[in-house]
């Protein structure tokens, strides 16, 4: 076998691949560079979906001619102060972006800096590099693409379509502005429709930057989140439970202002979210992780997408922690947008499409997922009135009664009667139950939903859907009043496990025991099985011991515990709400509408659907054409 070295061509040309993946990874880098020279304005230019032409240009420091011959040298850096790779404050540092680029492409780079009197040039052509000359530039830098992989033509038949090419580097783009609010970005070229946004300062810049690219209804069904624990800091926006996607391609996640798709992160927020969202919906979200540049590694991937973390618990807690603070505090709040979809399902016709365009552009397209198929399936109806004194342990409900002890008596429930009929129209309107949120409650339609007057529309309730989640909110608050029951095992169960499974729960022990799962090794492989939550006890013992491990492996979380147990506090709080087909009075009513507005998470049911929805009179007018 012969040996030899490979050209310096050859080389640049490797490399690049590994940072330059498409048209999009271009865009990135240079935008990056962009940032990282203090500009204020940054333009981008394409056209044939970024493999013709690629053109970034800043107000940036700009650069000297000496520094211009090192910047497209392989591993040359400004950024990277002293060989300190434990603090990187910048968005590049390892000097590979500008010679991969050439490697693969034609480039021109022009750059002048605001004391000299002239800007200079280079040229790089297949990874053959120009002489330096004088360029007429004004202050920053420009840089040039044409013929994206010219050099290695294979990689093109990789490419998608110019369409698909376009939509990636928006997609980019989008990213880097959303961090970057202080920042004027424009995009604009043959293939695509222009985009402009301009700087937004202030208070609500992060807000005025998030209407501009997310869309308005975003910012309107939002939550701010502001959030420090140990130096960690978490600000951003969330999306409301009832505004969400089928996809997590709207989730706009940075640390330290750098744009990242990390797994940790998506999984926390996938776990702030599961108690009021369906599984197979996803939340929109626009966030920014702050911290110390030694608590965190963005080199363990070439295109610096995925991050880690020295403590990835603490950054964990924090986001699943502040997340459900802000949706707790949130209330009854359901999604604006739902007053659109309820007026596209009274529409007909042309009519119809044109209400319902933005009401699906707002996430309100129905899940079709398991949970939801669930939810909508009818069941027997059920008596909360029933005798509980020897209750059959074979029932989710009789479980929680055993375990949680006798539910607590709200005032919706102290005015429940069996068969009664709503006759809220008849009685006199309360002005004082008007001017609350939810409005006063004037009728009952189809035996389940409520007709709720406010001052200036409408409100209708889905009453079992409401008063599921009620109940779902006592019993989760009793548990965490009382802890969670253990049962013993008589026979300890033995889970067999690959030996670091073994050593992620044992290390985990005290919390999993803190929810009810006691384990103690039994040999390098398996793990003894003592107790398990009460709830739980019929369960899948082994199954759930290996999807806790899983869990540990993936982000070091025992929060699979917890989920069962709540899964099971969902089934109860389901069959112990109000059925659907019961009439109910007027106080029952509006003793419903007074406790959503004091209980957290109302606005959407355990299954994620919306509660409750708003009709504006203005609105309603409209439908029938008076404005």
């Amino acid at each position: 076998m012969i040996v030899r070295q490979l050209s310096e061509t050859t080389v640049n040309r490797i490399a690049a691949g590994e940072v330059i993946e498409r048209p999009a990874s271009v865009v990135k880098e240079l935008v990056e560079n962009a940032l990282d020279a203090g500009a204020t304005r940054i333009e981008v230019v394409t056209a044939g979906g970024g493999k013709t032409l690629l053109r970034v240009s800043d107000d940036g420091f700009g650069m000297g001619p000496d520094d211009l011959t090192l910047a497209v040298q392989r591993h040359c850096t400004s950024k990277l102060a002293e060989d300190d790779l434990f603090r990187i404050e910048h968005l590049g540092f390892r000097g590979e972006a500008l010679p991969s680029i050439g490697a693969v492409a034609r480039m021109v780079i022009a750059t002048r800096r605001a004391e000299d009197a002239h800007g200079w040039e280079i040229g790089l052509d297949g990874g053959l590099v120009s002489d330096v000359r004088p360029s007429a530039i004004s202050r920053g830098t420009r840089v040039e693409v044409r013929d994206l992989f010219f050099a290695t033509p294979a990689r093109l038949k990789f490419l998608k379509s110019d369409r698909a090419e376009t939509a990636a580097i928006t997609e980019v783009v989008k990213r880097l502005a959303l961090a970057r609010p202080d920042v004027r970005f424009s995009l604009s070229g043959a293939d695509r429709s222009s985009h402009d946004w301009p700087v937004a300062r202030g208070d609500d810049a992060l807000t005025a930057r998030v209407a501009a690219i997310v869309g308005d209804d975003f910012a309107e069904n939002s939550l701010l989140v502001e959030a420090e624990r140990e130096g960690i800091r978490l600000t951003g926006r969330i999306g409301l439970p009832t505004y969400h996607r089928a996809a997590s391609t709207q989730q706009y996640l940075t640390v330290n202002g750098r744009p990242v798709r990390d797994k940790m992160l998506f999984g926390a927020i996938r776990g702030a979210y599961a108690d009021v969202m369906s599984s197979d919906r996803h939340a929109v979200v626009v966030l920014d992780v702050a911290l110390d540049p030694r608590e965190v590694d963005v080199n363990v991937h070439p295109t610096k997408a995925d991050v880690r973390f020295r403590d990835a618990g603490l950054v964990r807690g924090l986001l699943v922690g502040a997340l459900r603070q802000a949706l707790a505090a949130a209330g009854h709040r359901a999604t604006s947008t739902g007053g659109a979809a309820t007026l596209a399902a009274l529409r007909t016709g042309a009519a119809a499409s044109a209400w319902a365009a933005p009401a699906r552009a707002a996430g309100w397209t129905p899940p079709s997922g398991p949970l939801w198929r669930a939810a909508e399936r009818p069941s027997a109806p059920f008596d909360w009135r029933a005798d509980a004194a020897s209750p059959d342990l074979s029932s989710p409900s009789a479980i929680a009664g055993s375990v949680l002890g006798e539910r607590e008596v709200s005032p919706f429930d102290a005015v429940l009667a069996p068969s009664a009929d709503a006759r809220a129209h008849e009685a006199p309107l309360d002005e004082a139950s008007e001017a609350r949120p939810l409005g006063a409650a004037r009728a009952q339609v189809h035996a389940n939903y409520i007709v709720a007057q406010t001052r200036d529309g409408l409100v209708i309730v889905d009453a079992h859907a409401a008063h599921e989640r009620l109940t779902y909110e006592k019993l989760k608050a009793q548990m965490a009043e009382t802890g969670i029951a253990r049962q013993g095992l008589l026979i300890p169960e033995i889970v067999e496990l690959p030996e670091e499974d073994v050593a992620r729960l044992l290390a985990r022990a005290e919390d999993l025991a803190a929810v009810g799962l006691v384990i103690e090794s039994f040999g390098g492989a398996a793990v003894a099985v003592r107790e398990v939550p009460a709830i739980l006890r019929n369960g899948d013992v082994a199954g759930l011991v290996r999807d806790v491990a899983d869990d540990l492996a993936e982000w070091d979380s025992s929060d699979r515990v917890k989920a069962r147990i709540d899964e099971i506090l969902a089934t109860m709080a389901c069959h112990g709400s109000v059925r659907t087909g019961r009439r109910l009075r007027p106080q029952e009513m509006d003793a419903l509408l007074r406790e959503m507005e004091a209980t957290p998470n109302s606005g959407q049911c355990n299954h994620g659907r919306p509660t409750w929805v708003e009709l504006k009179l203005a609105d309603i007018e409209r439908l029938f054409g008076r404005k």
